[in-house]
């Protein structure tokens, strides 16, 4: 029971860790910068977000990171 618990928190691990990389990513494609990233990165970590069906703390947490993540120099 610990094995397939320990294989679903990574596997949800990995999955937010493309999810940041992906808004970043795409972030960066567009060549954004200011209120333009901002506005982009919101919505791109809110739609991967509600993509991987977070919710609550789970979703502020998430979405608070993956627009750190994709907002940072």
């Amino acid at each position: 029971m610990r094995t397939i618990a320990f294989v679903f928190a990574s596997c949800c691990l990995v999955t937010a860790a493309f999810a940041e990389d992906s808004c970043k990513v795409q972030a960066t494609g567009k060549n954004l910068h200011g209120a333009a990233l901002t506005s982009f990165a919101k919505k791109c970590c809110k739609d991967q977000a509600t993509a991987q069906k977070l919710h609550g703390a789970a979703e502020t947490s998430f979405t608070k990171k993956c627009l750190s993540d994709a907002t940072a120099s």
